[in-house]
């Protein structure tokens, strides 16, 4: 048993059972313990300035590193900010913070600078905790370093279930968190989604030491932490579930006159788009290019329950990109910045199609090797960039240099530039 699964079955954590097992983890024979309660009980919300100023001071004087989650509100309100900020720290416990209510913790932020912040997939709570003022300069991701050890299942549950052998409830995932106040069963939820986030981070730091990868994870580690913020997503109505239904210019015009216009009532009544107009309904009206009000109506997506007003707005939606010239017209399919999709490969350029089998069947080889998915030994988008384009020379030194030029950290090159100089250089 590791010391991780040491400090869990020791911290006195409530259970169906009263006591934690003997030896929690992946090799315990036996059921795992189910974990309704954190060990201190549900924290209050801290929703004003004074209790804000509080915990600040309390996971300042903490000790180690600080687990942190969040909670948005997906298909509920528009965006991906934050309702809830979950913190545990050795020596301050949990804390539920509403940043609704507390909108700027800048200040908890650095008053965590430099400590490591925990958390599970974490490229998914850092860009609604940068619009709130929590940037880590540190980070472990557990989710990250589950799929680098090579665990076949690296959901949150799954993990503690697996490494720590107790049983996480994750009824209350997608749930509404814009709700207030929020049910005392979601509390729970959100305060044990933190309560061993660092004893997973601590047994998993000792099995990727154990396999050789653990100076791998730091570099991953350091690379998302050090990452600026995404650039927005251009033409995202380009995204549209159905998109590929729609062939012509005029149609195109249409899907994007009513996302534009859908993505504005969403933003004004801060609801999650889908709630105001479906992707189905949209690619419908561009198929069919209703010419009025009782048209539009008999469209799916756009039945009874719609008001004659929202009827009106969509129908001059659509009115409005059939009345565009056609230069204003989008063009079909997005402009391509990179080689075109493999299955093009074999009759645009068979050599590079050779090239590009032989080095998936290299990359796969060697992640089979070190048991770890092939999109984290080198990203899928990089080796195809890399063989329909190669270095000049195919040398592993200029190899080397393309792969980072793409991203890849010092562990990659190193791992996957033999594989992809063999792929480079074999003959077609």
């Amino acid at each position: 048993m590791t010391d991780a699964q040491d400090t869990a079955a020791d911290s006195s954590l409530r259970t169906t059972g009263g006591t934690p097992p003997d030896d929690a983890g992946s090799s315990v024979m036996g059921a795992p313990t189910p974990l309704l309660e954190p060990r201190e009980g549900i924290p209050p919300v801290i929703a004003d300035e004074a209790a804000l100023d509080r915990v600040i001071a309390a996971f300042a004087a903490g000790t180690g590193p600080v687990a942190v989650d969040a909670e948005r509100a997906s298909g509920y309100r528009y965006g991906q900010r934050a309702y809830l900020v979950q913190l545990r720290r050795e020596g301050a416990g949990t804390a539920l913070i509403d940043p609704v209510a507390c909108p700027d913790l800048s200040g908890l932020g650095e008053a965590l600078s430099g400590v490591e912040w925990v958390l599970h997939a974490a490229t998914q709570d850092l860009p609604c905790l940068r619009e709130i003022g929590m940037v880590p300069s540190r980070l472990f991701d557990t989710e990250l370093a589950g799929r680098l050890a090579g665990f076949p299942r690296v959901g949150l549950g799954a993990m503690v279930e697996g490494v720590l052998g107790f049983v996480l409830e994750k009824g209350h995932s997608a749930v509404d968190w814009s709700t207030r106040p929020l049910p005392e069963p979601w509390l729970r939820y959100a305060a044990l989604d933190v309560e061993l986030l660092v004893d997973l981070r601590d047994a998993l730091e000792k099995e990727l030491d154990r396999q050789g990868k653990l100076e791998w994870a730091l570099e991953e580690f350091d690379a998302i932490a050090s990452a600026p913020p995404a650039e927005p997503r251009k033409d995202p109505w380009r995204r549209t579930s159905g998109m590929h239904k729609v062939r012509r210019r005029r149609q195109l015009a249409v899907v994007r006159e009513l996302w534009q216009t859908r993505d504005r009532i969403a933003q004004r009544r801060d609801v999650s788009p889908g709630k105001v107009l479906s992707d189905t309904a949209i690619v419908e009206a561009a198929l069919a290019l209703p010419g009025n009000v009782h048209v539009l109506a008999g469209l799916n997506g756009f039945g009874h329950r719609m008001g004659r007003r929202q009827l009106e707005q969509w129908q001059a939606a659509v009115d409005r990109a059939k009345a565009l010239p056609d230069s204003a017209l989008p063009q079909p399919g997005q402009p391509v910045t990179g080689p075109p999709p493999p299955r093009a490969w074999a009759d645009k350029d068979p050599a590079a199609a050779a090239r590009l089998s032989a080095a998936r069947a290299g990359v796969t080889a060697l992640a089979e090797r070190l048991t770890m998915p092939q999109e984290n030994v080198i990203s899928p988008d990089t080796v195809r960039r890399i063989c329909w384009e190669p270095p000049a020379s195919v040398d592993e030194e200029s190899v080397g240099a393309a792969l980072a030029g793409y991203g890849a950290r010092p562990w990659q090159i190193e791992l996957v530039t033999p594989v992809l100089v063999d792929a480079l250089s074999a003959r077609d």
